[in-house]
């Protein structure tokens, strides 16, 4: 019986029967074979269907639709011939949930407290989720082993500062410049100055 308690309770904390299901999907490669390959087939063969680069003159708008699949199919397994692709694939969709969930919890909490149709707030958004993904790509990056990666994990906080004083700067350069094209066209002095000259 205490066996039995003690195989449950190891079933529990693995995931029960949808971990063993899952877990058996991994070992027969399911994740680190079968879906990158769908994945990598589908994105070459809508680029390759969509810019229309094989498209014959009585063809239709799709274009010959068998060559993009061979091109799409020798991509995709050829993507597929070392374990590169698939422990890429494996360290950043990952990553990406995380940077996902954190995404949507940002926005729930602010909406909370913020209009959703203030001005801005869709740009702050934007800018919060091009942080997340430099982020994921630089610890994918380094998990990976391309030294790219390295180099950002060990840099990243003078990479911050320059882009943080290069948008500080692009702030006030705009604002000074909206602030003074105002200022000009309304002046009295400028109307009366336009007006003699005519």
């Amino acid at each position: 019986m205490i066996k039995g308690v003690i195989l449950a309770s190891y079933a529990y904390f693995e995931g029960g029967e949808i971990g063993d299901f899952l877990n058996y999907l991994d070992q027969a490669g399911f994740f680190s074979y079968l879906l990158p390959f769908l994945l990598i087939f589908a994105l070459v063969f809508g680029i390759l269907t969509q810019i229309g680069i094989f498209q014959g003159r009585d063809r239709g708008e799709g274009g010959n639709k068998a060559i993009n699949g061979i091109i799409a199919l020798v991509v995709s397994l050829m993507s597929l011939q070392f374990e590169f692709v698939p422990r890429f694939f494996a360290e950043i969709f990952p990553r990406f949930g995380i940077g996902i969930t954190i995404l949507l919890i940002i926005i729930i909490f602010v909406g909370m407290f913020i209009d959703p149709e203030t001005n801005g707030l869709m740009y702050v958004f934007m800018a919060i989720g091009g942080i997340i993904v430099i982020i994921v790509l630089i610890q994918t990056a380094g998990e990976v082993g391309w030294s790219a990666g390295y180099w950002w994990e060990e840099n990243w906080p003078m990479v911050a500062g320059i882009i943080f004083i290069l948008v500080v700067l692009a702030i006030i350069v705009s604002a000074g410049g909206g602030r003074r094209g105002k200022h000009t066209n309304k002046s009295p002095f400028a109307e009366a100055l336009r007006e003699s000259m005519r």
